[in-house]
């Protein structure tokens, strides 16, 4: 009897936990019933850059990646932050450098300027090494994250591209918020 009245209490303290540890967070942000209405803040567009940022110096080609890049995320009907979005990823994935297949250092079958798969169905070399081509194909992810334009920028990449290292894209934001500023309207 003191074992089934035991095992009881247990069952309603973990239910107990686990209402708290599932509700906890709806209710911390539920609105009291007498909550008066506040005026809110005016948000810029793009949320601000996540910790440490990191720059590089681009070369022609790398600037060429940049119009590129832009050229496809207006193609795409998609706004500055789709293109802010694809800049950094591929400033982490490949430094905006179009890469072939590197031997013994690559990663895997990854290629071009998003280190997209052709095993991952991606497209074919030839076509993962085309930049409209590869970036419609991250953006067609990306248009595939419910709310991404609203979400940090490491995780709405890192959802598209399942690398192992998801928060590494944060680094670039604002080097590719300032590429978009500088480039988009050129």
């Amino acid at each position: 009897m003191n074992t089934i009245f035991r095992k009881s209490m247990l069952s309603v303290a973990g239910l107990a936990f686990a209402g708290g540890v599932f509700a906890g967070p709806i209710a911390a942000h539920a609105n009291p019933v007498d909550a008066k209405p506040v005026a809110a803040a005016v948000q810029s567009a793009a949320p601000k850059p996540q910790g440490d940022q990191s720059h590089i110096t681009l070369n022609d080609e790398q600037t060429a990646n940049v119009k590129a890049i832009i050229a496809a995320t207006k193609k795409a009907g998609l706004p500055e932050r789709a293109a802010v979005i694809s800049i950094a990823t591929s400033l982490q994935e490949s430094k905006l450098e179009n890469l072939g297949h590197l031997g013994d250092m690559n990663d895997h079958d990854s290629l071009g300027l998003f280190q997209q798969r052709p095993s991952s169905g991606w497209g074919t070399p030839e076509q993962i090494t085309d930049p409209e081509y590869s970036t419609t194909a991250f953006l067609k992810g990306l248009k595939q994250v419910d709310g991404w334009q609203d979400m940090p920028l490491t995780d709405a990449a890192q959802t598209v591209q399942v690398s192992a290292y998801p928060d590494a894209y944060a680094q670039w934001e604002q080097q590719a918020t300032d590429l978009v500023g500088q480039h988009w309207n050129s």
